[in-house]
């Protein structure tokens, strides 16, 4: 039986603790399960170990670090990763890099994990030199790396948080936002509104500005609501799926090419093909119109479901 934190994080921490306790589960303080690769195709040279200490310091900052106060069990870790793409090798300890990052959670009653998070961050300028630890410090900035890396481990947490309970997250995207603060004064670039509208300082911008309240709540409704009942009500969770879809319209007329809402269907625009492929075709028609309006990058994706190209 696995007890989870994230479902019962509004029960008080003591009754969580006593139910634990009663069934004698094992305890690990770890919130993520994430696998890191660090690749560099372009950078000339044979020595590239320092590379692969690096791949492992950005492994051990990740899964090591406890970042909430909450009791995760090792099945409850969740999934994550980040590929870090070294492009340019600026000096010895500097270099130029993109970040990838993906999270997923499972879904109920099935062997399925649902995408939560795929962003990619194109500014992702560091130092770090052979064997060096990764030090951060909540209350002010450090350096590029452990803040990049701290902030996408909060908006991580806070994502998979909103889709397990309403606005569960957001005590880990306040964590995010500090982090972002923290950073204003750094030389390193996207942390700053002026530098870029798809840039950090614009997902903690987005996911607190109420325009974006929808898309919290669409968190919720789609997964919990929606995918995690899929298997035993499937005309009924799909009708909660597109009731929450439907709800981003505004979002789009508001503010379209968002960043916030051009990360959620990144994560979720092949998803959306796959729940409504055995659709009726009511349905169908439906969900292509509403989806070619509301995210129209993916346009061709959304054609597939009624057989379209």
């Amino acid at each position: 039986m696995i007890l989870s934190t994230r479902l019962f994080k509004n029960i008080s921490a003591k009754l969580v603790l006593s139910v634990l306790l009663f069934l004698e589960l094992p305890v690990q303080a770890q919130e993520l399960n994430c696998q890191v690769r660090v690749l560099s195709p372009t950078i000339q040279g044979s020595d590239k170990r320092v590379f692969e200490t690096l791949q492992t310091a950005i492994f051990e900052f990740m899964n090591n670090r406890k970042w909430t106060s909450d009791q995760y069990l090792t099945q409850e870790r969740i999934d994550c990763s980040l590929q870090i793409t070294i492009n340019k090798r600026i000096s010895s300890d500097e270099f130029e890099a993109t970040l990838q990052l993906q999270s997923s959670r499972p879904v109920y009653k099935t062997s399925y994990n649902s995408i939560v998070l795929n962003h990619l961050d194109e500014s992702f300028n560091f130092k770090y030199q052979e064997f060096q630890t990764i030090e951060f410090n909540s209350s002010t900035f450090t350096s590029n790396l452990s803040s990049m890396l701290a902030f996408y481990a909060y908006v991580i947490i806070g994502m998979d948080y909103n889709t397990y309970a309403l606005n569960n997250g957001a005590p880990y995207f306040q964590l995010a936002q500090t982090v972002v603060n923290n950073a204003q004064n750094a030389p390193d670039k996207g942390w700053r509104a002026f530098e870029s509208t798809k840039n950090r300082y614009w997902i903690t911008e987005n996911i607190f500005n109420p325009v974006f309240k929808p898309l919290n709540e669409c968190m919720y409704k789609y997964h919990r609501q929606g995918l995690d009942n899929l298997t035993e009500e499937k005309d009924e969770s799909r009708r909660v799926i597109t009731e929450s879809l439907e709800s981003l319209k505004k979002i789009h007329r508001d503010k379209p090419g968002s960043l916030l809402l051009t990360m959620f269907f990144n994560a979720k625009a092949d998803e959306i093909v796959n729940i409504y492929s055995q659709a009726y075709p009511e349905e169908k028609a439906k969900i292509v119109s509403m989806m070619s309006e509301i995210d129209p990058t993916h346009g061709s994706k959304y054609q597939q479901i009624t057989g379209g190209k």
